[in-house]
């Protein structure tokens, strides 16, 4: 089975030239673009697997690529980028990025993120059949049809909105989910109380899931940004 095709964007060539050869020493196929437009041009005719992009292009910025792309695509797209700001990685995750990784990275994270991507892109893929079974990850279940969760085979009692936190966390498995993403899908707002309100149901909600709070194995925290389910092997 062929690995996912890689669309690059990056203008600065030694970046280019890193993330190319180490696609190239993994087997990964790719392609480049050294800006926005090509970007757009390269992602609407070859359709890639992942996008790995660059905010700081020198035709428009990178947030309005991915604002663009999403527009007509919900393929993945990983930014990489030298701001480290978390108002930059809410603005680009808000816009509908999927991670984000800071220059400079190692090799190794890239991977990893990229792997990381590979296992959401094939449960995205499989999304009617999983949405007619049971979504299951470590000893987690969740039985969408019945509206119930199960841990350890024992059923979760779960409020209304901690239920539905568990199911768009679940239904995002591996991707950061922002503040404001989270409490527009569940209350239809991002106002701060909203925001209050989340951190308050997802410290209920891991009460019920996480055996210890001091080291989660399901729900994830990025501080100021927002929440991950992880995969648990």
């Amino acid at each position: 089975m062929n690995k996912p095709l890689i669309l690059v964007v990056e203008d600065d060539n030694s970046v280019k030239n890193l993330i190319t050869t180490t696609l190239k020493a993994h087997n990964y196929r790719f392609v480049t673009a050294p800006n926005a437009s090509g970007a757009i041009l390269e992602a609407s005719s070859h359709n890639p697997d992942i996008v790995l992009l660059d905010l700081g292009l020198p035709d428009m910025d990178g947030v309005e690529v991915i604002k663009k792309i999403r527009t007509w695509s919900n393929m993945p797209i990983i930014v990489i980028s030298a701001r480290s700001e978390d108002t930059d990685k809410i603005d680009a995750l808000d816009a509908g990025a999927d991670d984000y990784l800071t220059k400079p990275f190692s090799v190794e994270e890239l991977l990893a993120r990229l792997r990381v991507t590979q296992r959401r892109l094939n449960m995205v893929q499989n999304e009617t059949a999983a949405e007619a079974s049971v979504f299951t990850n470590g000893n987690l279940s969740i039985d969408y049809a019945a509206g119930c969760a199960y841990l350890d085979d024992e059923e979760l009692h779960l409020t209304p909105i901690e239920y539905k936190l568990l199911c768009l966390l679940s239904r995002n498995i591996g991707k950061v989910l922002t503040h404001t993403f989270i409490t527009q899908k569940i209350w239809g707002s991002s106002w701060d109380n909203d925001i209050a309100s989340l951190r308050v149901f997802m410290a209920t909600l891991r009460k019920k899931l996480e055996k210890d709070a001091d080291s989660p194995q399901y729900i994830q925290t990025h501080i100021g940004v927002g929440y991950r389910m992880v995969k648990v092997e």
